[in-house]
């Protein structure tokens, strides 16, 4: 690997995108550092990786599951941080030279907000901190001098295209999503998913919440909306195709017809090894493609019947204020519910259109106005399922 040395904070490191960041990390022969590493609740695994990386911190945000653990086999000089206080403490540590923000859903914000808030340079795998807190975490980052890098396979192929180009000759940009595992599915019988068929994903191998994301779309709406802020883009200058194989993982269209896309193999690490070595390439971790196979890429627009979730994607993106964040706390509430047995399949788009459109809009929120309307958005979805599934 050709990167200098950096030290890493880990957010989420027991998490899919956590593990494939120490993947990463273990393969840079000393190049990057894992020097803090932070965790929910899963502490056995914590522990396992403090003992294989030997950090200077852990941090187990959930005060009762650090209580309930046994942490004396942690190696001598790891220092155990307990509480969601404790993140801010770590990522702001003068040795951090990059945070990778990986926890997944609107718990991610805050640890974003913090590193900017000491103006480190963040590898942004958790979408939710634009979604939810959108301009006001541009803001943050241009104030503190901080600099965000994507993570996402489909950002980080459009940042890589972007540099193929002047950034006031992007036309527009074209997201890839794979169409899930419902792709072909009869609409009638979307009612009929369970959960085992839509964590069955054709491609990608991820955590359970945002597997369902995949399947419902919701994903790519929610990047629709990252994406508007991260390169400040109007939302009609945002599109989506769907692309089965997932090879490419995104495009860019330049003002003369051009269009440059970055392809590879569906692995994280790749993206992740970018962002923790940008402006450098490094050799690969990730697979590389097998250019001596027959390969077909084949792309087809979006059924936005089927996947709804688009539309509500692309007026996110076009409204900002609060619209975001009550759309990520609705659809992580109705996926939860779903994958507890309370919704069905087919319901989880449409509860999430109910909850934003009887939400109060505010153009020029404050933080602790979309982190209470996050907090709204959930209640509203429970709500919903007691009052019109009964």
């Amino acid at each position: 690997m050709s990167c200098s040395v950096r030290n890493v904070a880990v957010l989420g490191s027991t998490g899919s995108i956590g593990r494939s960041t120490l993947e990463v990390i273990a393969a840079s022969e000393g190049r990057l550092r894992a020097f803090a590493l932070t965790a929910h609740t899963s502490c056995r695994l914590l522990a396992e990786q403090a003992r294989a990386f030997r950090p200077a911190y852990v941090v187990v945000t959930n005060a009762e599951a650090a209580a309930a653990y046994d942490w004396s086999g942690l190696p001598r000089q790891t220092r155990l941080l307990v509480g969601p206080d404790a993140v801010a403490e770590v990522v702001a540590d003068p040795e951090v030279d990059i945070v990778v923000s990986a926890i997944v859903g609107s718990a991610g914000l805050r640890g974003t907000w913090a590193a900017l808030e000491a103006g480190k340079t963040v590898a942004l795998a958790n979408k939710e901190s634009l979604v939810v807190g959108g301009p006001l975490v541009t803001r943050l980052a241009a104030q503190r001098n901080a600099r965000l890098l994507p993570v996402d396979s489909e950002h980080s192929a459009v940042f890589q295209a972007m540099q193929a180009g002047r950034r006031e000759e992007v036309a527009r940009i074209v997201l890839t999503a794979s169409g899930g595992p419902f792709r072909n599915y009869p609409l009638e019988r979307l009612a009929e998913v369970t959960v085992a068929d839509a964590l069955e994903h054709p491609t990608w191998n991820m955590g359970p919440k945002v597997t369902i994301d995949s399947a419902t779309l919701m994903n790519k709406a929610l990047e629709i909306i990252e994406a508007r802020w991260l390169f400040d883009l109007a939302p009609e200058q945002i599109a989506v195709v769907i692309h089965p194989q997932s090879i490419v993982h995104s495009m860019v269209e330049f003002c003369d017809g051009s269009v440059i896309a970055q392809l590879s193999p569906p692995d994280m690490k790749l993206p992740i090894q970018y962002a923790l070595c940008w402006p450098a390439r490094s050799v690969a971790v990730a697979q590389r493609l097998d250019w001596t196979q027959v390969m077909q890429l084949s792309f087809e627009p979006p059924d936005l019947e089927r996947f709804a979730a688009l539309q509500l994607g692309q007026e996110v993106a076009r409204s900002g204020g609060t619209a975001g964040a009550v759309l990520n706390g609705a659809n992580e509430a109705a996926v939860a519910a779903f994958l507890e047995g309370k919704l069905s399949f087919d319901q989880i788009v449409p509860v999430c259109r109910s909850v934003l459109d009887s939400h109060t809009f505010d153009s020029q929120p404050t933080l602790q106005q979309v982190l209470a309307l996050d907090r709204w958005a959930r209640q509203e979805v429970s709500r919903w399922i007691s009052c019109c599934l009964r």
